[in-house]
């Protein structure tokens, strides 16, 4: 099964931001603005530990000041 792309509701208007899908038994993740680029493929439980890590706040520092 593969879900559509999903964008995450803070995009903003000029599109700055990732896509994320199921496609089988994977996730997949990709810039928003280039479709035809390349797609990042995750296990479940890797992309569970990403999220996990942004909820709790482990890459703010990558946002800069």
């Amino acid at each position: 099964m593969t879900t559509p792309w999903q964008k995450a509701r803070k995009s903003d208007a000029d599109g700055n931001c990732i896509e994320v899908r199921r496609c089988g038994d994977h996730v997949e993740m990709r810039h928003s603005k280039d479709a035809t680029g390349p797609v990042l493929t995750f296990t479940p439980a890797e992309f569970d530990a990403f999220l996990d890590g942004a909820r709790n706040t482990e890459f703010d520092h990558l946002l800069g000041d």
